[in-house]
C-alpha cells in the first residue's frame, strides 16, 4: 500500500519531501487565483458587451448585430474561463504526461468552442439573409440554398478545427492534406457530370435568372412554370400539367426566356385579316375598343393596333394588349377575338378567306 502511494506521489508532483504538501498547496492556490482572475475578467468583458455592445447595435437598422452580440456573450465568457483553467494547469508542478493530457483536452474544448461561436454566427447571418430575402418574397430558392451552403460550411469548420488540433499535437497534417487532395480529385474525375450540374445549380441559385413559380419559355419551344431548383436538376411543370426535369448544367448553357420576369405583366399579340377596300383607321379604332372592353386588358399601357402589311388575300392587321397577369393570357386572348367576330359582324368589317383564281383556256385545234 505505502508502495502504492509513493508511485501516485511521484506521478502527481514534481519533488518530494517534508515541504511536498506545503509547496503544493501554494501551487493550488496559485492556480485558483489564475482561475479567479480569469473568471473575473470573463465577467467585466460580458458586463462590457452588454452595456456597450447593446448601445453600439442600437445605432444600425439591422437586428443581426444583435443576435450576433447575444450568441456570442456566453462563448466569450466560456472562453475567457477555460483559458484560465488551461493556463492554471499548466502552471500546476504536475507530472509532464498528465499536464500535456490535461491541457491538451482543454485545447481541443478551446478549438470547439472558437469555432462553433464561428459558426453559429454565420447561421445567423445566413438566416437574416434568408429573413430579408423573405420580406421582398423571393426567399423559395435562399431557403433551399440555406441547408446545403450550412452542410459546406460545418464540414470547412470541421476540417479546419480538426487541422489546427493535428498541428498542435505535432501531427503530420501535410500528408492528410495531400491524402484528402488526391482523393478529392479521384472523386472529381469519377462524378464530373454531378459535379457540373451540382455547381450549375449553385450558379442558377445565386445567380437567379428564374425563381420557383416563375413561367420560363426554353429554346426548344417549351413553356412551364418553375416547380423545382435543386442541385443536380430543375423541375418544370408544363401547361399540360406534366413535370419537365432538365439537368441544371444544360439550363445554365441554354437560351431561356423568363416570362415573369421584371414583373408578371405578359403583351398579348392577335393578328387578324381584312377585305381589301376595308377602311383601315376604323378597323385600328374597332379593335383598340373592342381589347379595352375586356376587363383583364390593362388600361395602361393602352391596346395598340397597327397595319402590318398587304396579304395575298387581305390586309394584315395587328392588335397588341397587356395583361397584369401571364396565366391569365389565353383566357384573355379567346375573349378578345370572340368579341372581334361580333364586331366585325355588327360593321360589315369581311375576314377574308384566302382566295385563289384558275384560268383555263380553251387550246386551238
Amino acid at each position: 500500500m505505502n508502495r502504492l502511494l509513493e508511485i501516485i506521489k511521484s506521478l502527481l508532483f514534481v519533488e518530494t519531501g517534508d515541504g511536498a504538501a506545503l509547496f503544493w498547496a501554494k501551487e493550488i492556490l496559485g492556480a485558483l487565483l489564475i482561475v479567479a482572475l480569469f473568471w473575473s475578467l470573463s465577467q467585466l468583458v460580458v458586463m462590457a458587451l452588454n452595456k456597450w455592445g447593446r448601445r453600439l447595435t442600437a445605432f444600425t437598422e439591422t437586428d443581426l448585430d444583435n443576435r450576433i452580440l447575444e450568441r456570442g456573450i456566453p462563448y466569450v465568457s466560456r472562453l475567457f474561463f477555460l483559458l484560465g483553467v488551461y493556463l492554471a494547469i499548466r502552471s500546476l508542478p504536475l507530472h509532464e504526461k498528465l499536464i500535456v493530457v490535461a491541457s491538451g483536452v482543454l485545447y481541443i474544448i478551446l478549438v470547439v468552442s472558437i469555432f462553433k461561436l464561428i459558426y453559429h454566427a454565420i447561421d445567423d447571418l445566413l438566416k437574416w439573409y434568408v429573413a430579408r430575402q423573405l420580406e421582398t418574397g423571393d426567399a423559395a430558392m435562399s431557403r433551399q440554398m440555406l441547408p446545403v451552403v450550412e452542410k459546406i460550411i460545418s464540414l470547412f469548420l470541421m476540417a479546419t478545427a480538426l487541422i489546427i488540433i493535428l498541428k498542435h499535437f505535432n501531427y503530420d497534417i501535410y500528408s492528410l492534406v495531400t491524402a484528402l487532395g488526391i482523393g478529392s480529385l479521384a472523386i472529381g474525375l469519377a462524378a464530373k457530370d454531378t459535379l457540373a450540374h451540382m455547381i450549375s445549380g449553385f450558379t442558377l441559385m445565386l445567380d437567379r435568372p428564374f425563381r420557383i413559380g416563375d413561367r420560363i419559355q426554353l429554346s426548344g419551344g417549351q413553356i412551364g412554370d418553375v416547380a423545382d431548383i435543386g442541385l443536380r436538376s430543375t423541375k418544370i411543370k408544363t401547361l399540360d400539367n406534366q413535370i419537365l426535369i432538365i439537368p441544371n448544367s444544360d439550363l445554365c448553357n441554354t437560351l431561356l426566356t423568363n416570362q415573369a420576369y421584371p414583373d408578371n405583366r405578359v403583351k398579348g399579340r392577335i393578328n387578324i385579316g381584312v377585305a381589301y377596300g376595308s377602311d383601315v383607321e376604323q378597323v385600328k379604332e374597332l379593335l383598340v375598343a373592342t381589347a379595352r372592353e375586356v376587363d383583364e386588358v390593362l388600361p395602361d399601357p393602352l391596346p395598340e393596333a397597327y397595319f402590318t402589311s398587304f396579304g395575298d388575300s387581305a390586309l394584315n392587321m395587328a392588335l397588341f394588349f397587356w395583361v397584369a397577369e401571364y396565366g391569365r393570357l389565353f383566357a384573355t386572348t379567346d375573349k378578345i377575338n370572340t368579341l372581334i367576330i361580333r364586331r366585325f359582324r355588327e360593321h360589315a368589317i369581311e375576314i377574308p378567306f384566302p382566295i385563289r383564281t384558275v384560268i383555263m383556256e380553251k387550246g386551238t385545234d
